[in-house]
């Protein structure tokens, strides 16, 4: 009995091709664009625990100075005629090359950091000679242009963005001679206690980089989930239709003698199969969407976060397993209902119309107050949540909140516009839409979702385009920027430029730890540059004169709403503490930043090198005065950058940096799309038995057929409106809760109606499109089949 029945069920998918396409379509794309976002998080969280393990920082202590000053050399030497098996460690980053340096002494590194094979004599000589050799992963390696470096070898087991050297070739490269950054310190038993003014710190327990890009990732395995929600849509319709068909089946196999349990299982059994087939392409397809997307998160989290990620994708078979598990628990969701009416009903009542009507005719309802419900808890989140889970729940509540409330919307406009309608053929219309919404509902449901993500995320994009533009033309004042290759150079150019430019103002950085969080300290030079151009948001009165005597300082947005800080708070620095006078916006960095004077900077930290410089000359005068000072002193391409430039540059990463935004929307639009063709199709065939009395009245296939059309365009037009406030309200949680927890700076929130009028515009061109083919077969169906609607049981 069990081998028939299984019989008599897959032989309904093979008269039924295009149901089975449908099922088998909305479920890969579903799970394609979820495991695609897995593969894309995985490979990247991958990459951070190799920079996480650099140097077995994850596993071995290091040695560092108390204050901000790097160690002296004679440090570690003192510390090895003490007995303590340390091991120096240089790390910097090469400005022009944006290249992390690692420099190790490799006689003494303990095995636990050992990172490259130096076994071999030629190799070890190499890497000890006074030239050096820079080992760098193969993908970092491609990118540099290798005239200014050391002899380049690659290995693969290097995080890219890193080059591993002689501590003495990295000493050289980075312009510190005699400087070392820690110390790393082998296992095993200490002669005794440290020298005054050094420390031990413990290993690193996880990567910084992988807390800081936490919210990417969140923010992308949102995405994800939503994408997968809206083909679910599909999948369900698809179940829906095929268990609407054979109910007449389900009646005659219980009759001969199946029994419930049974069925079921059958049924359970073929979606799981089905799922797996599905599960398996969609996987596959995945892959593809990973490999596509996976450069540009690459740019996006180096030009974010500073997060160097390998822009080629690796096969895991991790996300390969929670691609299938996620396809089979999906379709198993979206068919839940459909297998519980099955198990539940009595054994004639599947063939009844009203009784499996009866079995959900108290969804709307319950739907209705958990739409309201999860508004409710939304509104709760947003004035008592606080961090990046509050703002996320804050969107949860409020998409899938809205999402339900659609359908009550959409009756409630349909019965305003029976009311309003005068003839017999309108009412009947709205009438009539309004039976198909419970079959039309989830579709409806994926599109609203889609455009509404649209809108938010499109607003959200496009007020930063616009604040970030604006404050890159505030922040690149000077005309040109210069990188010298060492100190004696920036010095010959310093003296070279002073009678030639109206000023040249020295860019100074260090590192520091600003409370509590790694950071930067700048030192900025008393000059109308700054005092002019500079964006600040909140500030004291004098606040440059302040800064310019060293008795204040300025603070990122980050760090001011990290620690909410107030004006006039004393805030500790090394060197001691000095009070925070305004606060400025710093788009785009991810660490907290201090700008302090220019020789306040210079007392804090003399040994910083001064190798920037902003030059400011006339506009007309930049090109001649560029052009002169290449050849002065035969500058590489990178080392002299106009404002034109940078700004290119800077915006180049912009858009990189939500193309990943932009592909994710457009799928998510189109699987909407493809979730409303399968409602429609469902509704074609189980509408014959309204439409044929209303064809018998009178009118013709063509006139039905361009009601359908017209409906699709209705709905989703209705749809479109809702999904406006619904969209603004989420692009106002994405920039006043979720950004601001997420990277620490607020952006302010600008509309754009010409995008809206375009995305309405696709709406309807994806609604007609997807009542095209219906509508065709309406329009072309044999007056016989019509007929035949009468001699039904139904």
């Amino acid at each position: 009995m069990l081998r028939a029945g299984l019989g008599a069920l897959l032989s309904h998918w093979r008269h039924h091709p295009l149901q089975l396409a449908m099922l088998l379509l909305g479920l890969a794309l579903a799970t394609a664009l979820w495991s695609g976002v897995q593969a894309i998080n995985a490979e990247a969280r991958a990459s951070y625990d190799r920079a996480a393990g650099m140097l077995g920082q994850d596993r071995l202590e290091r040695i560092t100075s108390t204050g901000a000053a790097p160690l002296p050399q004679s440090a570690y030497v003192a510390l090895r005629r003490a007995g303590w098996k340390v091991s120096p460690v240089l790390e910097g980053t090469l400005d022009r090359h944006g290249l992390r340096i690692l420099g190790i002494e490799p006689l003494t590194l303990p095995g636990e950091a050992q990172q490259v094979d130096l076994g071999a004599s030629a190799a070890l000589v190499g890497f000890l000679s006074p030239q050096g050799t820079l080992y760098l992963n193969p993908e970092t390696a491609a990118r540099l242009d290798p005239a200014a470096l050391p002899p380049l070898q690659t290995d693969a087991a290097l995080p890219p963005g890193v080059a591993l050297a002689d501590i003495g070739v990295a000493q050289r490269l980075l312009g510190q001679p005699d400087q070392i950054s820690y110390l790393l310190l082998a296992p095993g038993p200490v002669p005794g206690a440290l020298p005054e003014g050094l420390i031990r710190v413990p290993p690193r327990t996880q990567s910084d980089i992988a807390r800081l890009t936490d919210s990417f990732h969140l923010n992308l395995t949102a995405f994800g989930l939503l994408a997968f929600a809206v083909g679910l849509f599909i999948v369900h319709s698809a179940i829906g239709l095929a268990f609407e068909q054979r109910r007449p089946m389900f009646r005659t196999l219980r009759a001969l003698g199946l029994p419930a349990t049974a069925l079921t299982g059958l049924l359970l059994a073929e979606l799981v199969a089905l799922a797996l087939v599905a599960g398996t392409v969609g996987v596959a397809l995945g892959y593809l969407v990973a490999a596509g997307l996976l450069p540009d998160v690459a740019a996006t989290l180096r030009g974010l976060y500073g997060a160097d990620v390998p822009g080629t994708l690796t096969l895991r078979p991790a996300w390969w397993a929670a691609g299938l598990g996620i396809a089979v628990l999906g379709t198993l969701a979206a068919a839940g209902q459909s297998l519980w009416q099955v198990w539940r009903l009595p054994l004639l009542a599947p063939a009844q119309p009203r009784a499996w009507a009866r079995a959900s005719a108290m969804a709307l309802r319950r739907q209705g107050l958990a739409g309201g419900g999860l508004l409710g808890l939304a509104l709760l989140g947003l004035l008592a949540g606080r961090g990046l889970w509050a703002g996320f729940g804050v969107l949860a509540g409020l998409l899938i909140g809205a999402a339900l409330l659609l359908p009550l919307l959409l009756a409630a406009a349909t019965r305003a516009g029976e009311s309003l309608s005068r003839g017999v053929i309108a009412q009947w219309f709205w009438a009539d839409t309004r039976q198909q919404l419970p079959g039309l509902s989830l579709a409806l449901m994926a599109l609203l979702l889609a455009l509404a993500a649209n809108v938010g995320v499109g607003t959200m994009v496009s007020s930063f385009r616009v604040t970030f533009t604006g404050w890159l033309d505030q922040r690149l004042a000077a005309e040109l920027y210069l990188t010298a290759r060492d100190g004696d150079e920036a010095d010959r150019i310093l003296a070279w430029l002073t009678p030639r430019a109206d000023a040249v103002l020295p860019i100074q950085s260090a590192e520091a730890s600003l409370l509590g969080r790694p950071g930067e300290i700048y030192g900025v030079a008393d000059h109308a540059t700054y005092r002019d151009n500079w964006p600040l948001l909140v500030a004291s009165p004098g606040v440059w004169d302040e800064i310019a005597a060293g008795r204040a300082i300025l603070v990122n947005e980050q760090l001011y709403r990290a620690r909410r800080l107030q004006l006039g708070q004393m805030i500790s620095l090394p060197g001691g503490p000095l009070p925070l006078a305004g606060v400025y916006s710093d788009y785009g960095n991810p660490k907290p930043q201090v700008l302090i004077g220019s020789t306040e900077f210079l007392q804090r930290f003399p040994d910083s090198p001064r190798l920037r410089y902003a030059i400011r000359t006339a506009p007309a005068n930049a090109e001649a005065l560029s052009i002169a000072l290449r050849d002065a002193f035969a500058l590489p391409a990178d080392a002299l950058v106009d404002q034109a430039g940078i700004k290119a540059f800077s915006l180049r990463i912009f858009e990189r940096t939500f193309a990943v935004t932009a592909a994710l929307n457009v799928l998510t639009l189109s699987v909407a799309a493809l979730a409303m063709f399968a409602s429609l199709l469902t509704l074609s065939t189980l509408r014959l038995p309204q439409l044929a009395p209303v064809w018998a009245m009178g009118l013709t296939r063509g006139h039905l057929a361009g009601l359908d059309l017209l409906r699709s365009v209705a709905l989703a037009v209705l749809t479109m409106l809702a999904a406006l406030p619904l969209g603004l309200a989420l692009a106002w949680v994405l920039l006043a809760v979720v950004n601001v927890a997420a990277f620490g700076w607020r952006l302010p929130m600008r509309v754009f109606p010409a995008d809206w009028l375009w995305l309405g515009a696709l709406a309807l061109m994806a609604a007609l499109a997807a009542a095209a083919i219906p509508a065709l077969r309406m329009a072309r169906m044999a007056p016989t089949d019509l007929l035949r609607v009468f001699a039904n049981e139904r």
